[in-house]
């Protein structure tokens, strides 16, 4: 079994209408969402949940009010400010250090665990789906990541798949590397543009580093050959095969609308260019 992330510098650049293509072109696969952060992929995959979980992460003060005897050293310590003056918690400002928890000498403060989002085993017409959602403003988004890609790599041992297809998030963060663990080709989709040519730089840096073969597709190639050759050219320096150029259609547009991949939706040379990206990722 192959696992194969699609990844981006930065966000917008056409990395899930990507990735739905490539769960509806590919066979027996499991597919993933890593972007736990803004998941997006399952509106066009329109999965049917079979399971849901809690994801706990992280930790909260809570004080106990019949303990507290208000002597303040909580308020003395506290650098966040998540203790109010009433001896309550505020749990948006509350770093879950523990610190308040350790001066208190009544025993009146404990850290609880939080509920920090929800992960997701769904069905799909194109196959097995996991999936998940980070609370609001909750972090440890990279151990999320990580635990539906061990959920996702369990499912494809149990049912003999042959590809796991990830949805990776954007960026270059501990999201992004959680994702890029122990994959075995990374396609990068970028756009030509100074910030897609600069993030993609980054995001090949990141994958360099753990060793990840890397593949690249430019996305609206046609929108500025110039940074498209660009593009082309840095590749070349660094042996990075481009596997596919997909021009701007105002069809694609249509097809995300309509909730549909691009090759569902889509004829012609765009989805013979997606067909084309999908034999030269195959492992």
């Amino acid at each position: 079994m192959k696992t194969i992330v699609v990844i981006s510098g930065k966000g917008g650049t056409g990395k899930t209408v990507v990735t739905g293509s490539l769960a509806a072109l590919a066979k027996n696969k499991v597919m993933v969402d890593c972007d736990v952060d803004a998941a997006d992929l399952h509106l066009l995959l329109h999965p049917r949940i079979i399971e849901r979980h809690e994801f706990r992460s992280g930790h909260t003060a809570a004080i106990d009010g019949d303990l507290c005897k208000k002597c303040g050293r909580c308020l003395a310590v506290c650098r966040f400010d998540a203790i109010k003056p009433d001896f309550s918690v505020e749990s948006f400002s509350c770093e879950g250090c523990g610190l308040c928890s350790l001066v208190c000498p009544h025993g009146a403060i404990h850290m609880q665990e939080n509920v920090a989002g929800e992960w997701f085993v769904s069905d799909t017409s194109y196959g097995p789906f996991v999936h998940a959602k980070l609370g609001i403003a909750e972090e440890n988004s990279g151990k999320l990541v990580a635990k539906i890609r061990q959920v996702a790599k369990e499912l494809g041992e149990k049912n003999r798949a042959d590809y796991v297809i990830v949805d990776g998030p954007p960026g270059i963060g501990c999201p992004v590397i959680a994702s890029l663990s122990g994959v075995d080709c990374a396609l990068i989709v970028t756009e030509p543009t100074l910030s897609g040519i600069h993030d993609a730089q980054r995001v090949i840096d990141v994958a360099g580093h753990f060793h990840i073969p890397v593949k690249l597709v430019v996305n609206k190639h046609d929108l500025n050959h110039g940074m498209t050759s660009r593009i082309e050219a840095f590749c070349r320096e660094q042996n990075i095969p481009v596997i596919g150029k997909i021009a701007f259609d105002k069809t694609v547009v249509a097809s995300m609308v309509e909730g549909k991949t691009i090759v569902e939706h889509v004829s012609g040379a765009i989805k013979e260019e997606l067909c084309k990206i999908w034999e030269g990722l195959k492992i």
